[in-house]
């Protein structure tokens, strides 16, 4: 389970942007991340009450936005969005793709008191 890890730091860049604004408590935080980041969301959610427990953050709202992979498909020359790995292209079917984006998570947006 990969994602306490990315709790874990996604809490690190909270708690210090937290701190540069001299919040006293997180309230709500934005993330996106990557359709084929193979991050599964109810056990991000679960894992980040538990990182956040006990801490400025202990409470706070998460809101995940799952953001589809840009592809480039080598058959019919097109920028396509899929979302998941074994999907093909959209517009002609081919298999033929290379993935450009696909396993980004980003906190977007932190709001404090």
């Amino acid at each position: 389970m990969h994602e306490i890890t990315l709790c874990q730091s996604a809490f690190e860049i909270i708690d210090s942007q937290a701190k540069l604004n001299n919040a006293k408590k997180v309230k709500s935080v934005w993330m996106e991340i990557g359709a084929l980041s193979c991050v599964e969301v109810s056990a991000l959610e679960f894992c980040f009450d538990i990182v956040c427990r006990d801490t400025i953050a202990q409470g706070c709202e998460l809101h995940i936005e799952v953001i589809p992979a840009k592809a480039w498909c080598w058959d019919c020359h097109q920028v396509v969005t899929v979302s998941t790995f074994n999907a093909g292209c959209p517009s002609c079917g081919s298999q033929n793709l290379r993935v450009e984006n696909d396993d980004a998570m980003r906190i977007k947006q932190i709001e404090i008191e």
